[in-house]
Parts: C-alpha cells; sequence; structure tokens
C-alpha cells in the first residue's frame, strides 16, 4: 500500500482513470496510512472515512461507467479545520465552540467535491491561527513527521504534517502571516499564498475572526508533495466562476505557468532581509537556488527590500487595530493557550501602556520586544485609515523597486529557521517577517522545499540580549536533517511566473541526495 500513497496528487488520479488502482483501493491505503501515522502526528482531527468510502464506491462506479469525474476523480484530500465542510465543525481550537458545526459547503470545498476529490476528513490548527504552531485545547498538539519534537508550522500545521507523512494526497489550507508558507517549508512541501483576492474567503465563516478585516487579507491556497499538484489545485480554485462571492472575487483570467520561460526570466535575490537574519541553511537553499535558476538561464541579480520592519509594523498594526474584540468573541470566557497568551494579552493592553513598555525593551536592548509592542493595540478611526493608507503606499513603493531593477520575481527566504521546537514560536515573531510582508504586500508567493539542514551548519547566530535572538540560537541547535525550502514571490496576479520558478526548481533539486522527499519518524 505505501506505494499508492508515495504517488502524488497528479499520479493517483491518472493511475485510477487508467485502472491500475480502484478509488477504493486508494482510500482504503491513505486510511491505513492514516491509522498507522496519526497517533503521533495528531495532524487528521476531524475523519470523515464512512462518507470517504461512500463517494470512493461511487467513484468506481462512474469509472466502470467509462466516466471520469473530474481531474481529482479518487484522490484523497484533506481540509483545514477552518473551512466549512458540511456536517462538521469549526472550533478554530477554542474549546467554547465545540458542536459548532456547518452544513453548508464553500465553493472551494465544493470545486474539490467537483473534480472528483475524496474528502478524508479536517486537520489541526493553532487556537485562533495565530502564529506557527499547531495547538490548541480541543484537539491537541501537532507534530513534526521530520522531528516529532519539531512543530509542523501552523496555523495549517496538520495539514502539512499529514501530507509530508504521505497520509494526504494535498490539501486546502489558508495563509494570512504564512500559514501556508511556513509549514510548507517545516515539512519539506509545497505551497502557494495566492495574490490577496485571488480566491474567494466565503469558505470560511467570517464571524469567528475576521469580520471586516480588509487591511492584509487571508488567502486560501494549497498545500502539496510537488508542484505539478500545487498548480493542478490552483487551476481549479481559480477557475472563474457565475457563483457570487461575498468578498467579490476579482475576475482576473488565471495564466498557464507552462507558458513561462524561465530562462527569460530576471530574478532578485537576497538572503538578510535587514530585519533578522537567516539561519545558514536557509540562506544556503537561496543561494543553490539562485545558481539553480542561473544555470537554467535566468539572469539573478541582488536585491534589497523596502524596509521590513515597517512591513511588519503594518502587520501587527492592522491585526490588532481592533483591540483583540475579535479574539474576545471566539474565545470567550477560555483562556487563551501559553502559545498566543502573550500576543493577546499585549493586543488587550492599552496603547499608552505598551508604548511604555515598549520604550523600556529598547533601552534594555530588545528592539524586536520594542518593534512588536509598540505597533499592536486597539487604534481610533484615524489611525486605522492611516494604517491602511500606510500600507498603500508600502506596496507602491515595493512595485517601484521592482521596477526599477526590472525584476520578474524575487528568491529569498520564507522563514527565518528551520521548523522550530514545541512552545518557542511565541518568542520569533521577527523569524516570519519574510512571510508577514508578503501577506501585507498582498504578492503572491509560494515556498518550494529543496534540501536538509546539514550537519555543522545548524547556527552561526550570536546570542544577543533580545528573546527572539536568544530563542533563535536555541531552535538552531540539533536541527541538522529538517528540510528547508525558499520562497519565490512576483508581482500581484502572477502566480504562473511563481509557479514556473517553484518548478523549475524542483526539477533541479528533486534528484539530489539533500534533497528532502520523506520523512522517516
Amino acid at each position: 500500500m505505501s506505494a499508492i500513497t508515495d504517488l502524488s496528487a497528479s499520479d493517483l488520479a491518472e493511475a485510477i482513470r487508467a485502472g491500475q488502482y480502484s478509488s477504493k483501493e486508494v482510500l482504503r491505503a491513505f486510511i491505513q496510512r492514516i491509522e498507522a501515522v496519526n497517533p503521533r502526528l495528531n495532524a487528521l482531527v476531524i475523519p470523515m472515512f464512512a462518507e470517504a468510502r461512500a463517494r470512493a464506491a461511487e467513484a468506481d462506479e462512474a469509472h466502470r461507467r467509462g466516466e471520469v469525474l473530474g481531474p481529482l476523480h479518487g484522490v484523497p484530500v484533506t481540509i483545514k479545520e477552518q473551512f466549512r465542510v458540511k456536517g462538521t465543525q469549526i472550533t478554530l481550537g477554542a474549546a467554547n465552540k465545540i458542536g459548532n458545526v456547518y452544513e453548508a459547503e464553500g465553493s472551494l470545498v465544493r470545486k474539490l467535491r467537483q473534480a472528483g476529490a475524496i474528502i478524508l476528513g479536517k486537520t489541526n490548527v493553532l487556537q485562533t491561527l495565530s502564529g506557527w504552531e499547531t495547538d490548541n485545547p480541543v484537539y491537541g498538539r501537532s507534530n513534526n513527521p521530520w522531528n516529532l519534537a519539531r512543530s509542523p508550522g501552523g496555523s495549517s500545521g496538520g495539514e502539512s504534517a499529514l501530507i509530508a507523512a504521505r497520509a494526504s494526497a494535498m490539501g486546502l489550507a489558508a495563509d494570512l502571516g504564512g500559514s501556508i508558507r511556513v509549514p510548507a517549508h517545516f515539512c519539506g512541501l509545497h505551497g502557494l499564498k495566492p495574490t490577496s483576492g485571488r480566491l474567494t474567503n466565503d469558505d470560511f465563516p467570517p464571524e469567528l475572526l475576521v469580520a471586516g478585516q480588509e487591511a492584509v487579507i487571508q488567502q486560501p491556497g494549497p498545500i502539496a508533495r510537488t508542484v505539478a499538484d500545487v498548480r493542478l489545485a490552483m487551476e481549479l480554485f481559480a477557475s472563474t466562476s457565475l457563483e457570487p462571492t461575498e468578498d467579490l472575487v476579482a475576475p482576473v483570467p488565471w495564466a498557464d505557468p507552462c507558458a513561462i520561460q524561465v530562462e527569460r526570466l530576471r530574478v532578485g535575490m537576497y538572503t538578510d532581509n535587514g530585519y533578522f537574519p537567516a539561519s545558514p541553511a536557509v540562506r544556503r537553499a537561496v543561494e543553490d537556488a539562485a545558481d539553480a535558476l542561473r544555470e537554467r538561464g535566468a539572469i539573478v541579480v541582488p536585491f534589497a527590500p523596502p524596509d521590513f520592519s515597517e512591513g511588519v509594523r503594518i502587520f501587527l498594526g492592522a491585526a490588532s487595530a481592533g483591540g483583540g474584540e475579535n479574539f474576545r468573541r471566539l474565545l470567550g470566557d477560555e483562556k487563551p493557550i501559553p502559545l498566543v497568551a502573550g500576543l493577546l494579552r499585549a493586543i488587550w493592553t492599552r496603547r499608552s501602556v505598551l508604548h511604555f513598555l515598549a520604550r523600556v525593551s529598547a533601552a534594555r536592548g530588545r528592539r524586536y520586544m520594542a518593534d512588536m509592542l509598540g505597533s499592536l493595540g486597539r487604534r481610533p478611526t484615524a489611525e486605522y485609515l492611516e494604517l491602511v493608507d500606510a500600507r498603500s503606499r508600502y506596496r507602491l513603493r515595493f512595485d517601484q523597486s521592482l521596477a526599477d531593477a526590472n525584476l520578474d520575481a524575487v528568491l529569498c527566504p520564507p522563514f527565518a529557521l528551520p521548523a522550530v521546537t514545541h512552545g518557542t514560536s511565541q518568542n520569533l515573531f521577527p523569524a516570519a517577517a519574510d512571510s508577514i510582508v508578503y501577506s501585507v504586500l498582498g504578492t503572491p508567493a509560494g515556498v518550494v522545499s529543496l534540501t536538509k539542514v546539514r550537519p555543522g551548519e545548524e547556527s552561526d547566530r550570536p546570542v544577543g540580549r533580545d528573546m527572539a535572538e536568544i530563542t533563535a540560537q536555541q531552535v538552531e541547535q540539533g536541527s541538522a536533517g529538517l528540510p528547508v525550502g525558499v520562497q519565490i514571490v512576483a508581482q500581484h496576479w502572477r502566480e504562473d511566473i511563481v509557479l514556473a520558478v517553484m518548478d523549475a526548481l524542483e526539477a533541479h533539486f528533486g534528484p539530489l541526495p539533500d534533497y528532502p522527499s520523506q520523512p522517516s519518524f
């Protein structure tokens, strides 16, 4: 059965169409794999096996009639817990939301079903979706299949852990500040955050957390083990539809990534964003990816992005401008878990107090803590509007920097570190700057896994005075063998360029011995 679960979603669909496997056989193999690995991963938290078996039987009957249900006919997939799937609850890890069941499905879930996919179940998330690990009081903690002492990332960590462990063929996740890209990087997978507004958010009930938040927009997107599967999922999700959506998705046609000639691209690259330094293996991955693109014929040049600290401050300000009332509404009287408690306490604190604490932190040499405290907190309407204007001007600066350098894409880290140890991410907000800033910019950004941390290159970071610096140095110790990815960014609506570069890099690094093909745990 391992041969079945080792296949990509695209290859599984082809094998089912060719009659090599039945949909029932494929489903049985994935359920057996889930039963084998999920006790250690705690990634699948809402199994839907009975419904999946019925769908597989329907798929096989259709095959006997000579019908193909779609490009994912009979392929088992999973869905992040935050999405509406008929008859399942959405809690976002809040215990008071247990039993919060939805019957109406969103359009992205329906597109998966219409493509013939079979939903295995829903996967674990971080409580409140606000960070880069996966833990909550409803379902518990998810573990990384590459190292159970490490996190699979967040908030889509359950999705990434299950796919990396060959227990799901692909998944639907979402990304506000790196929730697709960071788990893909941590688990040796590929994922894409589309352009803000490319895909609808109707699948996610906004009343739970993000009603009215448009300064920085979360985007659904796929996580998979091959770039071809990411591309296939995006072709499905971005297909035009006459169905109206609450968030008025822009009618921008989907461009074929296969039409992009990578050798004609001009790519900017950086290993240091000027805000928080990346680990040696992360820097090497970007440099090796740049060399691979040069070998392909692309022009790769150094690129200095606009001030990252400004982008981080805009993100924090937008996320907390409402004073955290969305989190209070979600949690009720429930205490947040330690991973998110510090952030929520800060958001709920008066800004005058936060500004005082920021000055104290700065005086003690804790620059990242000072940045964070000085950016958070409730804002009056006028200040919020100024923040939205600052975001727009920041986007214009970035677009102009790309135009000045005549760049088609940017190559950079997705996160400053490899997979973090459990319970450390609350101190590592600056390490996510490369994901956060491209969410603020609203650009398409994909992560492609390329290599692993080599022995002897875990860390060259001096221990600083800020908790982020101290924690990063600790996390880097013992990280040899963990997967490492790189991030590709392009201008708005140019997912085709992002995917074309991801595909070229996967083709180059896939045959190499350092490529993170399959975890053993």
